[in-house]
């Protein structure tokens, strides 16, 4: 297939945060072009943020509504081949489903939907359609957080026992919602974000990593959330015990209330003979440590890494990486399942190809920020994700 996969975008448009981010993204490896999109929920804002991009006035529409039924109509050699959702949490589902349903794929920013009904629902049609489904969990898509995967998967730290995942920011330590600032604004906004805020936006990244890096998935949770600023909807805080299938515990804390934090997302992981520990604003390295040896250092691009964990990077050793390259990878890796299902060509399991947060991944989500909500309502009772 001697092509690029062509993609529209869903939101994104000017003033936008995170439409940047995925552009940048989808753009790195040159496997994949921007076509069309439907960029704002306003006409003709949309309309000029696509001009933004060079994009033909009339590949630039109105709503993603008429994008999916004008792409729809188009040749098969000129059609979008996915859509990509960058907008706030309420418009996740509307436009996944939609596309689905006239048999265009799908990579989502998380969570999935606004609710876990939504998330369900979208499965089955996943399901029913055959087509892929992508979720943009990012900070899995980091090579050291691989290697981490993969060094646990063949069982060189032994049983896992106990994992601890933090998520701390301290954007929202005060009530900027009040100011006018959009992003502020629909995360601390029910209606638009969903029965979580914190738990919901960042939370849920870390539930992700905890889940993808150990194999290992969360059975019941006991949760204390708060919403420390005043007037504030959603909370802005939250710790959670976890207990996960197999036996292992472990302690989860997302804040965006924590003063001087930026986005110090970390995990450690320990089993009967080693641990691991990473951090998101060291990403290229990852510590492992030994019950009976000296704490090793191991670095992004080095020959002794993983196979997976190899092809996640892009740079010789010591030359830094870091969130871009990782949010590509999702792409990458996306682009490529669409690629071999367009060539009809069978993946092997572990290609990587494969490798990229789906539906199941997306429910899980949000079976994890109902329950963590539901469990602090009720004093932190031991609650079990409904996933």
């Amino acid at each position: 297939m001697s092509r690029k996969i062509r993609y529209g975008m869903v939101g994104g448009g000017r003033g936008a945060f995170i439409g940047a981010v995925h552009r940048i993204a989808a753009a790195i490896d040159q496997q994949i072009e921007l076509v069309c999109g439907a960029f704002s929920s306003d006409p003709e804002k949309s309309k000029a943020s696509g001009a933004d991009f060079f994009l033909p006035p009339d590949r630039c529409y109105g709503s993603f509504e008429e994008m999916i039924k004008a792409e729809a109509a188009l040749p098969a050699d000129q059609r979008m081949d996915f859509i990509a959702i960058v907008t706030p949490n309420h418009m996740h589902f509307p436009p996944a489903k939609m596309a689905l349903e006239h048999g265009f794929h799908v990579l989502s920013d998380k969570p999935a939907t606004l609710n876990l009904k939504e998330s369900k629902e979208l499965a089955a049609i996943v399901k029913k359609t055959g087509l892929i489904y992508g979720l943009t969990h990012n900070y899995t898509g980091y090579p050291m957080v691989k290697q981490a995967r993969d060094m646990i998967k063949e069982g060189k730290l032994g049983k896992i026992r106990k994992v601890v995942v933090e998520y701390p920011q301290g954007w929202l330590a005060t009530r900027l919602e009040e100011s006018g600032q959009k992003q502020a604004a629909w995360r601390t906004d029910p209606k638009k974000s969903g029965a979580g805020g914190c738990v919901g936006d960042i939370g849920t990244h870390a539930e992700n990593l905890a889940e993808y890096i150990t194999g290992l998935k969360i059975k019941e949770l006991a949760a204390d959330i708060t919403a420390f600023v005043k007037g504030r909807k959603l909370d802005d805080d939250a710790n959670v015990l976890l207990r996960f299938q197999g036996g292992a515990k472990g302690v989860l804390h997302s804040s965006q209330i924590s003063v001087g934090e930026e986005n110090n997302l970390n995990i450690r992981v320990y089993g009967e003979i080693g641990g691991i520990e990473w951090h998101q604003k060291e990403p290229n390295t990852l510590l492992v440590k030994w019950l009976d040896q000296p704490m090793q250092v191991y670095r992004t691009a080095n020959g002794y890494l993983s196979k997976s964990a190899l092809a996640a990077g892009r740079t010789p050793p010591a030359h830094p990486e870091g969130y871009l390259e990782a949010f590509a990878n999702i792409y990458k890796n996306f682009a490529n399942a669409i690629r071999a299902r367009i060539s009809k060509t069978k993946l092997a399991k572990d290609d990587p190809a494969n490798d990229f947060p789906k539906i199941e991944d997306g429910v899980r989500g949000m079976a994890f920020i109902e329950a963590v909500v539901a469990s602090s309502k009720k004093n932190a009772a031991w609650t079990k994700l409904d996933a």
